[in-house]
């Protein structure tokens, strides 16, 4: 059994046989979050880039439940100078971890920290996204990205269970080049990410569903703090 629980925005918390990981936690600075910081218990934490609506609360979260947090290179060892324990990797590379296998495909974004007291942006590595194998489940997290052709190729390396793909347009892609992802990755079920958090970003979850309905995709459209279970 898999147990999706999602966070609001991108932030999405994977839960199998005891092993539990966090995808990109965005919560304190989510005005639609349903849950704190206190209440998610977790062993892993990896992050797409280096955003800060996809890193906010990722120190925070580490050191609360002594997790790892696994991400690029610049962007592990930025935070592993914070004082939490990371584990690096890049685009195209996997690691085995005790939960399962992660490996980091490319997106087609940017990555940085914007240090806006001083000014200065700091570099943070290559954007990608993750393919996870958990409880006997693939499951893919675009991360932040516009539509790419390999996509097909992600599609058909993997047996996709579950793929988590952004909506919101402006930063991202939005639904209509998000339906055709879904066509492309052939994934069994598919949920929205990376939308209604902030006016730039607002769209209808349930008509993008209904759109993959008609491509006989299945989908769904959850809510802050709602959860999605997978036998």
């Amino acid at each position: 059994m898999l147990e999706i629980r999602f966070h609001g925005h991108s932030s999405v918390q994977l839960t199998s046989e005891g092993h539990s990981i966090m995808i990109d936690p965005f919560i304190s600075g989510n005005p639609l979050a349903k849950t704190t910081l206190a209440d998610i218990r977790v062993q892993y934490i990896l992050l797409t880039h280096g955003h800060q609506d996809h890193i906010l609360d990722a120190v925070e979260l580490a050191k609360a439940n002594d997790a790892t947090i696994v991400a690029t290179h610049e962007l592990a060892t930025y935070l592993g100078w914070q004082g939490v324990k990371t584990v690096s990797m890049n685009l195209g590379g996997s690691v085995t971890l005790p939960f399962g296998k992660v490996k980091m495909t490319q997106a087609f974004h940017s990555s940085g920290v914007v240090l806006d007291d001083q000014q200065q942006i700091v570099y943070m590595g290559m954007p990608g996204g993750f393919v996870i194998e958990l409880g006997g489940k693939t499951i893919y997290h675009a991360g932040d990205t516009g539509l790419f052709g390999d996509m097909k190729l992600i599609g058909e390396r993997h047996n996709i269970d579950l793929a988590f793909l952004p909506i919101g347009d402006v930063f991202t892609m939005g639904p209509e080049d998000a339906a055709i992802a879904a066509e492309w990755l052939g994934a069994d079920y598919v949920v929205p990410i990376h939308y209604d958090t902030f006016p730039p970003i607002k769209q209808d979850g349930e008509a993008f569903v209904a759109t993959l309905a008609e491509k006989d995709i299945r989908g769904k459209a959850l809510k802050p703090g709602e959860i999605l279970r997978l036998p």
